[in-house]
């Protein structure tokens, strides 16, 4: 009686986990980013004629990785770290944060995104500095990939300036 008790729990229990593997409720996340700046040579007189100058240049590089949960790509939550290295500020930072995101649909193969992140901030090579990170990014995303605009700040001051922002331009990879 004992063994057809272990056999059953067997079965019941090699019979849920198939199941789980069906359902899939994690999701990783790869972003690359440039973050972008506004030109302060802009106005400046230039030795070619007709050459106009762009409004905006990149500052910087960076790099996320992510891990978390999801309710079928619609509602992801979950832990999210990288680098981001600011040339202007010679800044290399490292965020860890709680990334909130809603994805509806706006059409068979696209989605909006809006992610909200909330975290602490560290500057790396200079002591102690950290701060309070907050993240907002908007973005298309079709086919497991995202093109977004990212806006962040890191809550700690550097170089005179209050606290130190990014906008970025990247492109994300989502695996469900």
């Amino acid at each position: 009686m004992k063994y057809y008790l272990v056999i059953i729990f067997w079965f019941l229990l090699a019979n849920s986990g198939i199941q789980a593997q069906e359902r899939k409720f994690t999701y990783i996340q790869f972003d690359a980013n440039v973050s972008i700046t506004g030109n302060p040579y802009r106005d400046e007189p230039d030795n070619y004629e007709g050459e106009s100058k762009a409004f905006f240049v990149p500052n910087g590089i960076g790099s996320k990785l992510g891990y978390g949960l999801h309710y079928k790509q619609w509602l992801t939550l979950g832990i999210h770290s990288g680098l981001d290295w600011k040339w202007d500020d010679k800044l290399v930072a490292v965020p860890v944060y709680l990334n909130f995101g809603l994805s509806p649909k706006i059409s068979e193969s696209g989605r909006i995104t809006l992610q909200l992140g909330y975290g602490k901030g560290f500057a790396l090579g200079r002591g102690n500095l950290s701060g309070e990170y907050k993240k907002i990014r908007l973005g298309i995303t079709g086919d497991d990939q995202t093109i977004f605009v990212d806006v962040s700040d890191y809550g700690f001051a550097l170089h005179h300036q209050k606290s130190i922002s990014n906008i970025s331009l990247g492109i994300s990879l989502i695996s469900f």
